[in-house]
């Protein structure tokens, strides 16, 4: 530290990380893959903002032929053919006209091929741009009339390289040699293996999912299994229904030779909820003691999220090949029965618990019953849906291992491209959306600084405000003002729509033999910022104004230091 002005110096950036005994060996291999994610992150939200193409535009946009109506139901029927890696099948779409038109668009991969579009049996007219399939309605429709039509299709789907971060099918074997067959394919969309309006603002009401298999596989899907019919071509169909809305990219489809166990959750209310667990036959005995974590989280979930969100849906996670995806009702589990994130502690605190169930889990509130309108929103997923996770360990351990949980992870956020993303082209922001969400939210905890009314925001927002409806940045941001009696809104705009995060400029001087004088003020890319300024002397935390017009005064006695609490808020510190 020294007593030079502002600027006239090259400054000392701090951005603490957690006073905590990490290892590095446990954490090496999950950040690599995190700021592996990152950089390619950042390269396409570059390519995306400069370069949005046609494909892009058809694949995020709002035009008449997608807003003039409103999905009500999907009736999907999927035959999936192992041994070619292909599927085939047809969607009843059922839908109100909202707006008077003659023509809709519904959305398939161009790779996959239309048999036919009907409706009643007749024949309609289409034509492919691409992904986007722009139908020919038989006449004119007027707002409130109901129709359905159907789309019969197959095809090879995409095959994900690298699931869950590369979406498609995974086809592999088990350790036995049977069949194992699974999909992901959230941000890259369900259109690439079943037709649908692919807008994220336009859940159906529910949706019924048969899939078809060899005799000797099990199919696992969204909802509760209603009927088995065994065919006479060595095939069983397995009806499941959905009675919630739900989002496109959380349709799944599980097959395997699964072994199922059955459990209970009982809510505060005493209300009894069916959790359902779908594993290899071999896991079985590792299932049932790994997921005896499932019923102390979901108490946690209810008590600072409100009630699991599709209870007559029922919970169930199910064995995949890949780590993991929040699939409404059939969550993918893929974590192999360890504890962390494959084995390791993110944290580096040796905390015993399995990381997808308690993430993946998290997004049944956040995601699936909170949902985002554009892909560009999917921060309010993943950033709240990763500080449940905080929420998980303070519930079930303390406050000050939350904090060191939420802070674990600082060093991976890149800070080179914002976490909302593009509007209109299908385009998601960054990958910081996970940790710097998280952080970012305990920031406007202690900037809120009253718990009871954090926690009564955070539980109304899920449980009432929020609970199962779309969403975007505009409603959550006058939320949270609105509720926390502050204006927030420059903060959520720094935080979210910029990449940098706040750094606060410090400049210090000797005030006599005993103290020291800070000079604070902000520096951000948003005009007239204000944020409190955490100081923390001896545990004792004290909050003071700051903005970005002027330097505030904080005098503090020569002994203390490390003072700043960047622990509390996310931000970075220069010292002049």
């Amino acid at each position: 530290m020294n007593n030079e002005s502002f600027g006239n110096r090259e400054s000392r950036i701090e951005n603490r990380a957690p006073r905590t005994k990490n290892k590095p060996s446990d954490l090496y291999l999950c950040s690599m893959r995190i700021i592996f994610i990152s950089i390619l992150a950042s390269f396409l939200a570059l390519q995306a903002v400069a370069q949005p193409t046609r494909k892009d535009v058809l694949r995020g946009g709002e035009r008449h032929e997608r807003s003039c109506f409103d999905v009500t139901y999907y009736n999907l029927h999927v035959n999936v053919e192992i041994g070619e890696q292909s599927i085939s099948g047809r969607n009843e779409v059922s839908f109100t006209v909202v707006d008077t038109t003659s023509k809709i668009q519904l959305d398939l991969f161009e790779n996959m091929i239309i048999d036919h579009i009907s409706k009643e049996d007749a024949m309609l007219n289409f034509k492919r741009d691409f992904d986007a399939i722009f139908i020919d309605l038989d006449r004119v429709y007027l707002p409130g009339e109901k129709l359905a039509i159907e789309i019969a299709y197959h095809g090879k789907p995409r095959i994900a390289k690298m699931p869950p971060w590369d979406g498609g099918f995974t086809w592999t074997k088990d350790d036995n040699g049977m069949d194992w067959v699974g999909v992901s394919c959230q941000g890259i969309g369900a259109s690439l293996w079943w037709p649908s309006k692919e807008v994220y603002s336009d859940e159906p009401n529910g949706m019924e999912i048969h899939c078809t298999v060899p005799s000797h596989l099990y199919a696992v899907c969204n909802g509760q299994e209603e009927l088995e019919t065994v065919n006479e071509d060595g095939t069983t169909t397995y009806n499941w229904k959905v009675t919630y809305p739900i989002n496109n990219y959380n349709v799944t489809l599980n097959i395997a030779n699964y072994t199922h166990f059955n459990d209970t959750y009982t809510a505060l209310d005493g209300e009894v909820l069916s959790l359902d667990y779908y594993v290899l036959p071999y896991n079985l005995d590792k299932a049932k003691k790994q997921f005896e974590q499932v019923k102390p989280m979901l108490k946690c979930y209810e008590q600072f999220l409100g009630k699991y969100p599709f209870w007559n849906d029922g919970y169930a996670l199910v064995e995949t090949p890949y780590l993991g995806m929040e699939h409404q009702g059939a969550i993918a589990y893929g974590n192999k029965f360890k504890r962390g994130y494959m084995g390791m502690d993110r944290s580096g605190q040796e905390l015993d618990f399995d990381y997808i169930i308690i993430h993946e889990t998290g997004h049944e509130w956040w995601g699936n019953s909170v949902s985002c309108q554009d892909l560009a929103d999917m921060w309010i997923h993943e950033s709240f849906c990763t500080y449940s996770e905080a929420i998980y360990v303070e519930c079930l351990w303390d406050y000050p291992t939350a904090m060191k949980y939420v802070n674990a992870m600082k060093t991976t956020v890149a800070n080179t491209s914002p976490i909302i993303g593009v509007y209109g082209l299908n385009k998601e922001g960054h990958s910081d959306m996970y940790v710097k969400g998280m952080l970012f939210l305990n920031t406007l905890r202690h900037i809120i600084n009253d718990d009871a009314k954090w926690w009564a925001m955070i539980k109304n927002m899920s449980d009432k405000e929020f609970k199962i409806r779309t969403t975007n940045y505009d409603e959550v941001v006058a939320y949270f003002s609105r509720e926390s009696g502050m204006d927030l809104s420059k903060v959520f705009d720094q935080y979210v729509r910029h990449k940098q995060i706040p750094i606060l400029e410090v400049k210090t001087k000797r005030k006599g033999k005993n103290y020291t004088q800070y000079s604070c003020k902000w520096k951000t890319d948003v005009k007239d910022f204000s944020m409190p300024v955490a100081i923390n002397l001896n545990g004792q935390i004290t909050y003071y104004k700051c903005n970005s017009k002027k330097a505030i005064t904080i005098t503090l006695p020569n002994h203390a230091t490390n003072v700043f609490d960047q622990d509390v808020m996310y931000y970075e510190i220069m010292f002049y």
